[in-house]
């Protein structure tokens, strides 16, 4: 080698060993749910890959199942405080803190999967509502778009209003709120509890969420019906909690990851959620569950119900209100679209 090209290799050698690697970042987050829980078990750990990817590995972020540091109710209390660095979540699950959070976790009869996407993205969603995460010290990124669930598991027929009265239901969210309007005892249980609650008999009505992850609890081998449609959650928001600290230490680029991930994870779990309700509908069918739909007089008296328990919340709480009003707006401006794209069916 002549000593052109020697000084030049080290030069080189200089160069590479003087130039500083960024240190890897490592965050905990606890999932709200375990990660065996299909679709939202292993979510945060599609995201966490993608954040690691987009990043060249500088970001790690350690996925931990439900209960592993705190019990599954207090991870948003756990990541305000910054004994989490992060948590997945439902949204509605904080509602006691964030009124708000009832209305993007659980609308009934509020606005489809597509125009809900649209509105938190283009529609000034995401800036309402981060308005009533700030004071907990908390940074939400909406990362996984739930598409419109099951109206819930029965172990009694609902032939009409009156079948509601003195039903003992789990169901979550402002959809508890309207169902007891009509008569129900309505509970909150942890998913895990379900399945037991339902066996044992200690309730008589569930409702979780799509086919696909109600089978994977395995609630159609301790229920008789399946009603249909998800009045009280058309589409649902879980999100990827980070504490505000944790937040503004990332230098732009790093949160842009990470938003940009979450982007792509709602565009993955959107046609892997429609792919996996057929195989679940079919499954269910063939256990000998009898699947039916809510009568139109039910579902009147509960979007009546609905409609007076969200105008209740939204004199109580000013951002629950704003975020009403700017979805109702968003879905009539997008109504002209729709009415336009309507195509007749033979």
């Amino acid at each position: 080698m002549n000593n052109r090209k020697k000084c030049l290799v080290s030069a080189i050698a200089i160069s590479i060993s003087t130039t500083p690697v960024a240190a890897q970042q490592t965050y905990e987050l606890q999932n709200v749910f375990g990660l065996q829980v299909p679709s939202i078990g292993p979510s945060p750990q599609i995201w966490a890959d993608r954040v690691e990817l987009m990043s060249d590995g500088r970001i790690s972020v350690n996925v931990h199942g439900a209960g592993d540091f705190v019990p599954p109710f207090e991870v948003f209390e756990a990541v305000s405080m910054g004994a989490l660095d992060m948590g997945f979540d439902w949204i509605g699950y904080w509602a006691d803190r964030i009124p708000v959070a009832n209305l993007v976790g659980s609308m009934p009869f509020g606005p489809d999967p597509e125009t809900f996407l649209a509105w938190m993205f283009e529609g000034g969603g995401l800036e309402i509502i981060q308005k009533a995460y700030d004071p907990h010290n908390v940074k939400i990124l909406p990362c996984h778009l739930v598409l419109s669930e099951a109206g819930g598991w029965f172990n009694k027929e609902i032939n009409s209003v009156e079948d509601l009265q003195g039903l003992n239901m789990r169901i979550a969210g402002l959809g508890a709120r309207a169902v007891a309007e009509l008569g129900a005892n309505t509970m909150m249980i942890p998913a895990g509890e379900v399945y037991v609650s339902l066996e044992r008999g200690r309730i008589d009505a569930a409702e979780f969420s799509l086919p696909q992850l109600d089978i994977g609890l395995g609630l159609y081998e301790v229920a008789d019906y399946y009603y249909f449609p998800g009045w009280h959650q058309p589409a649902s928001w879980d999100s990827i909690l980070i504490n505000m600290d944790v937040w503004n230490g990332l230098d732009e680029s790093d949160q842009e990851i990470m938003q940009e991930a979450c982007h792509a994870h709602i565009a993955y779990n959107l046609h892997d959620q429609l792919n996996a309700q057929m195989d679940a509908i079919e499954k269910i069918e063939e256990s000998g569950v009898e699947i039916r739909r809510f009568p139109d007089d039910v579902l009147d008296a509960l979007r009546e119900a609905s409609e007076q328990v969200i105008r209740q919340q939204a004199t109580r709480d000013e951002i629950f209100n704003e975020a009403y009003e700017s979805i109702r707006a968003y879905q009539e401006r997008l109504n002209r679209w729709q009415e336009l794209q309507y195509l007749p069916l033979d």
